[in-house]
């Protein structure tokens, strides 16, 4: 098992991409930083938790399997950037997040639902009695 971490810019922020590969199977998480950091500013991101919680979301992270060598070639030597199956990894584990806050959001829209009846039906009872 060993894990690449590559900084690069997107076109609008400076995202961190820790990519785990182990056994054939690539897992990835990504930290986006916004500006460009600094050497100090990444010392610091991966000497302190920072680090730690983007390895802890790349393990956590759907398995994809990792391809043998890129379409492409030429281009990637030219350009060291995250490769292809990482960007797999990262949208595996976005749409199993989308699917989970859906799961979730729905559960909590339920739970208000009964609870705003219960308490119209509370109030129509206590209406009822003449309180």
């Amino acid at each position: 098992m060993h894990g690449v971490f590559t900084l690069y810019h997107d076109g609008q922020f400076w995202v961190g991409v820790y990519e785990i590969h182990e056994d054939g199977l690539v897992r990835a998480a990504r930290h986006i930083f916004g500006a460009e950091p600094n050497n100090a500013e990444l010392a610091a991101f991966a000497a302190g938790h920072g680090f730690v919680r983007l390895a802890d979301r790349a393990r956590s992270a759907p398995p994809v399997p990792a391809e043998q060598r890129p379409k492409r070639l030429a281009k990637s030597r030219d350009e060291p950037g995250i490769g292809t199956a990482a960007q797999r990894a990262l949208r595996d584990a976005l749409t199993e997040r989308a699917a989970e806050n859906k799961a979730a959001r729905k559960r909590r829209a339920v739970a208000e639902a009964s609870r705003r009846r219960a308490m119209a039906r509370a109030k129509s009872r206590a209406k009822h009695r003449g309180h």
